[in-house]
């Protein structure tokens, strides 16, 4: 370990300085690993781009395959190309758009399989010779004998080609190729002059109607241009087909530098953000400048540990948080909405939203790492509202793939007004809730009929059930807060319906048919594709799905002590889920599966029934087990910021378990010091006695004064302060 460690740090050195950063000076961007979470199941994004930016530019492998929904993972080393949108984390692949490849000699024009080390484009990368670092990307593509480097701005990728041959040299424009669930539907490539082309992709898969613009400019003059459309070349300047390549050849004698565009409105929008964004040729500068923009938002939290392990694993699932959402219009603020129309904007539109993920925690901090930004996410949430009649559900590109269950995007709106942030019009925010949560579609014309989702109507009832009952819950709070009382009362009541669902005599929630009857055979272990009553997940894990209200679950349960017991319970049964049962569901301490959102709250619930020092033990426990700097160092996926910020703000000290509102509850901070730049100034978590074994909190005072609820506030945390923590080994009610 202390060897790779050591390798390590040469490439990364070697990465500073092709970047031109100074090495030794200490800088965030050092303790971040990109390849944590390449491994497992983490799915996530390798190459190089900005915060929150639009252009994702890194290499794109071969299979098609759901461990390969980003385009890489790192147990297998083909490239078929370097491709401008990927995605991070999540459990459906698309994009992929606009992939580079440099090559030299003759090729076929196609992705090519592995079995045969001829066909396609693709090649080996030598992954000895990869750096990987936050707006950087290198490696060595075998075949070819050519070395990429890539750096990025928001909306441009820059690549850097240095052949060892020179001899019929060529850099390949791919528009065919897109991942796994993605399928070209009509690409086109124009050459504006000898050194420019334009074009655009457009696709059909998760997101149902993308289109891509692009404008790309070679640093020197092309010697030549061909053009393949559906197997076929052809002579021209201009082509149009589904399965479009070019091939520019070019003269490698030098280093070839090519810097590509995106847009999501047109061509010539295109050209405009390369002009705005990146006007000249220094690859360094530009690294550079990547490299600072990642330095400034990842020192916005500076954590003091003597466990560099653990630094580095919080800087990278800091780094993983701010891939996305990311901006999705052009530097005038135009871009394409969901009505599948060309709008212009007054402030910055966003995409990638996988709200079912990460309304639980990557959300609620971004309120506190990015309150700038977070208006700007909520007012394209309420465009996307206006131009498809509801929040969006997991938006992309665009197109709404109403991916997974409930209305997630109910309680990342009701928690950004509950804040008070700036920007966003409460009255408007509260009709695209409300107007959202009731529409009769997706179970919830059944649910409002029956007071529950029977079963016989759709798969997955009961994790939609509890789902729309705890955006109901936020719903219900801003209703509170704007004074409107009828709603307040009718949402906060529909909020409780999990009641209905609840089958006494198992202690479970259960699927309930029209008739009332409970739906059987049922095995609380079981999960399953095929007629399933739970998403991702059994009965055990979603039956604690009641953040919003856990005074009623411990009622339901029989109150505070058979409650605490059946939690206790979760984190030790074992049983089979089956053949079935979705790979999901990971991460598993019992039946508690960390890999999987249902989750995520549940540790922080004993601080409701006045034991947060199994919270405390449950916490340290899953920072340790469930995260590492590793490959495989993530127990599920990203899923777009999720999982990482999980460990963000636990790390921290604190967790928004409730679905909206800014409580954020206690449970055992893992570092001595972690300070919050904040825009009125800093909040500190001052962890006093910190070790292995005194994980528990002893007492807490907040600037000086003695502290004693078990959470703090939103509020709180950004007035900026202090919290002192006192920890020791022996569990207190504190």
């Amino acid at each position: 370990m202390k060897t790779f460690k050591r390798a390590l740090f040469a490439l990364l050195s070697v990465g500073l300085m092709a970047c031109g950063t100074d090495p030794v000076s200490e800088r965030y961007t050092d303790y971040v690993d990109p390849m944590i979470g390449t491994g497992g199941h983490g799915h996530v994004f390798v190459g190089a781009n900005v915060p929150f930016g639009f252009v994702q530019l890194g290499p794109t492998s071969i299979p098609q395959e759901w461990d390969w929904c980003s385009g890489y993972h790192e147990s297998d080393r083909t490239v078929i190309g370097y491709s401008h949108t990927h995605l991070s984390g999540t459990g459906i692949g698309d994009l992929f758009d606009v992939t580079v490849m440099p090559v030299t000699g003759q090729v076929t024009y196609a992705r090519g399989t592995e079995e045969d080390a001829t066909s396609g484009l693709w090649s080996y990368s030598d992954r000895s010779r990869e750096v990987v670092r936050p707006g950087y990307y290198k490696g060595y593509l075998e075949r070819y004998g050519v070395q990429a480097e890539l750096t990025a701005t928001k909306r441009v990728g820059l690549h850097r080609y240095t052949f060892d041959r020179t001899e019929d040299a060529a850099i390949v424009i791919d528009l065919e190729n897109g991942g796994c669930w993605d399928s070209a539907t009509e690409g086109y490539i124009r050459q504006i002059n000898d050194s420019t082309l334009e074009g655009y992709r457009y696709s059909k898969g998760w997101a149902d109607n993308q289109k891509i613009y692009f404008y790309a400019e070679f640093e020197k003059p092309i010697k030549s241009l061909r053009l393949i459309a559906d197997g076929l070349e052809l002579r021209g300047r201009e082509m149009k087909a589904r399965a479009l390549y070019a091939r520019a050849e070019v003269d490698a004698s030098e280093p070839i530098l090519m810097k590509v565009a995106l847009s999501p409105t047109s061509m010539e929008a295109a050209k405009k953000n390369m002009e705005a964004e990146l006007q000249g040729w220094d690859f360094e500068a530009v690294c550079k400048e990547a490299d600072n923009a990642w330095n400034a938002e990842l020192s916005k939290v500076q954590i003091t540990t003597a466990d560099e392990h653990a630094r580095t694993t919080f800087y990278t699932a800091l780094y993983h948080t701010m891939i996305a959402p990311s901006e999705f219009c052009d530097v005038d603020g135009s871009y394409y909405g969901a009505d599948n129309e060309v709008h212009s904007g007054s402030s910055l539109t966003y995409t990638t939203f996988s709200l079912w993920d990460t309304y639980r925690a990557a959300h609620p901090l971004l309120t506190i790492l990015q309150p700038e930004r977070v208006p700007d996410m909520v007012n394209t949430m309420l465009r996307i509202f206006k131009e498809q009649g509801k929040l969006p559900v997991w938006h992309l590109m665009g197109c709404e793939t109403n991916c997974m269950v409930g209305y997630p995007g109910i309680p990342v709106v009701a928690d950004a007004v509950l804040k008070g942030l700036p920007g966003i019009d409460p009255e408007e925010a509260y009709e695209a809730m409300k107007q959202t949560a009731m529409l009769e579609e997706r179970g919830n014309a059944a649910r409002m009929q029956f007071g529950y989702i029977p079963w016989e109507t759709m798969k997955e009832s009961v994790a939609y059930e509890l789902e729309y009952d705890l955006a109901d819950w936020a719903l219900a709070q801003v209703a509170q807060k704007l004074g409107k009382t009828a709603d307040y009362e009718y949402f906060l009541k529909r909020s409780k319906q999990y009641q209905n669902i609840f089958d006494p005599v198992t202690r479970f929630m259960r699927g309930k048919g029209k008739d009332g009857s409970f739906h059987e055979p049922f095995d609380p272990f079981g999960s399953s594709h095929e007629n399933d009553d739970y998403t991702e997940g059994t009965a055990w894990q979603y039956t604690w799905l009641v953040p919003h209200d856990v005074e009623g679950l411990v009622d339901l349960l029989g109150g505070k002590e058979p409650f605490i017991q059946k939690l206790d319970s979760l984190f030790i049964v074992e049983g089979d889920m089956g053949e079935e049962a979705s790979p999901d569901i990971s991460g598993l301490i019992g039946q508690y599966a960390h890999g999987n959102e249902p989750s995520h709250h549940v540790v922080y619930m004993y601080n409701k029934v006045g034991q947060p020092w199994k919270t405390a033990e449950k916490v340290r426990q899953i920072l340790k087990e469930m995260y590492s700097d590793q490959p495989d160092g993530l127990s599920g996926n990203e899923d777009v910021g999720q999982m990482s910020a999980w460990y963000i703000l636990s790390s921290m000290g604190f967790y928004q378990m409730e679905p909206a509102g800014g409580r954020y509850y206690f449970g055992s901070p893992l570092f001595d010091e972690v300070k919050i730049e904040l825009p009125e100034g800093t909040f500190t978590v001052k962890t006093l006695n910190n070790s292995a074994t005194n994980i528990y909190i002893q007492s807490i005072r907040l600037n000086g004064e003695p502290y004693d609820l078990p959470y703090i506030t939103y509020a709180d945390i950004m007035h900026g302060g202090e919290l002192e923590i006192e920890m020791g080994s022996t569990p207190v009610d504190f």
